[in-house]
């Protein structure tokens, strides 16, 4: 198959190569800077250098943007993209796009996926991307009510690629779960390394300063897109983090050793109900 990838970061990037790696499908890249095309170009993560115009030729088309720019990338082009062409996105937020992809879907005849590969990096960029970024990583997928074929191709093809787990989800459940699993750790991450006292950490931290603040080192323009698209499920889960830390402060400060020993010992049973 031709393959289309517009923009080359992390995702992209990762995609590309993992398709060369593990497929025998021709690669073109598409992005808006020239320097990750020809860096991609010489490390063979593609074949060929593309403009829109390289659209007319793909049996698939993998948009490694931005929420909004990959819908403006559809929109702009969508004359371009052939009938039997499966276009999937790759975005953190997909009730805020997928209404209007599905909408040119269906005027344009070409079938649309959602998808969401759970991998990635603190690091931005195709010089992040690797070619098994996704082993053993889950791929959330969003049919929209794509024909079955278009669904199924798309399974085949993330597997190939090394993804362990696929999931079905819809637009609605897939932001919900990803407010939590995503989008709330970046949040605390961010918070936490605002503490006055996160300069002076060497010599102090250990692992659990590594693990909470990871994240921090974020790619603003991308998260903050993500975080307002996704407003209602994250800040409801905000919410409920809020109240947990101000019952653990309550308990702290009224004394009540016996109420925080509570509330910690529920968070231990859920980590041990869940095996982890």
């Amino acid at each position: 198959m031709n393959i289309v990838i517009s923009g080359l970061g992390i995702i992209g990037g990762s995609f590309a190569k993992a398709l060369k790696k593990y497929t025998d499908n021709y690669i073109i890249g598409i992005n808006r800077s020239r320097k990750p095309l020809q860096d991609a170009l010489e490390c063979g993560a593609i074949d060929e250098i593309g403009t829109v115009e390289s659209l007319k030729s793909a049996d698939i088309l993998i948009l490694g943007t931005f929420p909004e720019a990959a819908v403006n990338f559809v929109k702009n082009n969508a004359e371009l993209i052939p009938e039997n062409c499966i276009v999937i996105d790759s975005s953190g937020i997909k009730s805020e796009i997928c209404p209007e992809l599905v909408e040119l879907s269906h005027q344009y005849g070409f079938s649309f996926v959602g998808c969401h590969p759970m991998a990635g990096k603190e690091t931005n960029g195709f010089v992040s991307s690797e070619a098994d970024l996704f082993n053993n990583a889950s791929c959330i997928l969003v049919p929209c009510g794509a024909n079955k074929s278009a669904v199924s191709r798309i399974d085949t093809l993330v597997r190939k690629i090394g993804f362990g787990n696929v999931v079905y989800s819809t637009p609605e459940e897939h932001d919900r779960m990803i407010a939590f699993t995503s989008q709330l750790p970046h949040v605390i991450a961010c918070s936490y390394v605002m503490s006055p006292v996160c300069p002076k950490h060497n010599g102090f931290s250990a692992g659990s300063y590594k693990d909470v603040s990871r994240v921090a080192r974020i790619n603003e323009k991308l998260w903050a897109e993500l975080f307002m698209e996704n407003r209602e499920p994250l800040t409801e889960e905000i919410n409920i983090l809020i109240k947990h830390l101000e019952e653990i402060k309550n308990a702290i400060n009224t004394d009540n050793r016996q109420e925080l020993e509570h509330i910690l010992a529920k968070s231990r049973m859920v980590k041990e109900a869940l095996g982890e």
